[in-house]
């Protein structure tokens, strides 16, 4: 499993949050505590909103612990909203167009978990991706395909009621193709002004997801960076975390897809 940061707040530089702490995400690309694997090496990436409305974005197949232009980069990069993931692949190659976060227009998204069977659904999980974004598939993960689907499903405008309609198509397509195999999922979306970060799986054991508040600023991550004591909180199962300026908000994923159902 992959471990992750998202950050949204006062202008800080990378650097004080993806290297510096104790349990920095770069440190958890060699040593993750709360991961089914210790080392996430294959690949990393960062994403971060400046003077322009599109993100810029660095990704690298390399490990994050042994590049050195991560380092520098983050050193000098301040941002009020950036996106930070380290890889551990699911069985998709070790590429540049598979490292997070993905980027579509002025969006970001990044990816914890797996579709269980996924090479079972793939093609028909690609056949729900529309012609003018399947342009956007550059890589081969599911990670990449669910923010495809996503975005086909209104996630610029509804990102709670589409992922949720995501999910339960996916989750439709494994019924077909009788895989047993769970979905889990944690994942981070946003606009470059608004946050959304996302925990569930249909068999109730979704992957870790921690926030901070403090001083008006939000800190989403993986497994925390530093003392859980802290004043870290776990996003609860089956929801999603919904970060305005000036507010932070929980709304039930769960619910949203029940509405679905009805």
């Amino acid at each position: 499993m992959c471990r992750f940061l998202a950050y949204r707040g006062e202008p800080t530089f990378l650097s004080d949050l993806v290297c510096a702490p104790a349990h920095s995400l770069v440190h958890q690309s060699l040593h993750a505590a709360e991961a089914k694997t210790e080392t996430n090496g294959d690949g990393f990436g960062i994403g971060w909103y400046g003077e322009r409305p599109e993100p810029g974005l660095y990704r690298e197949v390399r490990p994050a612990w042994s590049d050195e232009n991560l380092r520098s980069l983050c050193e000098q990069v301040r941002s009020p909203l950036f996106f930070a993931h380290v890889r551990a692949s699911t069985g998709t190659s070790t590429t540049r167009a598979n490292c997070h976060p993905f980027a579509h227009g002025g969006h970001l998204f990044m990816h914890n978990g797996q579709i269980g069977g996924y090479a079972r659904i793939k093609r028909r999980l690609e056949a729900l991706i529309p012609d003018d974004l399947y342009d956007r598939r550059l890589g081969t993960t599911d990670s990449e395909a669910i923010f495809l689907v996503a975005l086909a499903h209104g996630l610029t405008d509804e990102p709670v009621q589409a992922m949720a309609r995501t999910l339960k198509r996916i989750r439709g397509l494994m019924t077909e193709a009788r895989i047993e195999e769970p979905l889990r999922f944690t994942a981070a979306f946003t606009n470059g002004e608004s946050l959304w970060a996302y925990r569930w799986a249909c068999d109730g054991h979704p992957p870790t997801l921690y926030f901070r508040e403090a001083d008006g600023n939000l800190l989403v991550v993986s497994e925390p960076i530093d003392d859980k004591g802290r004043g870290w909180r776990e996003v609860p199962k089956g929801c999603s975390l919904v970060a305005h300026a000036g507010s932070v908000s929980v709304q039930c994923l769960n619910e949203a897809m029940g509405k679905l159902a009805a």
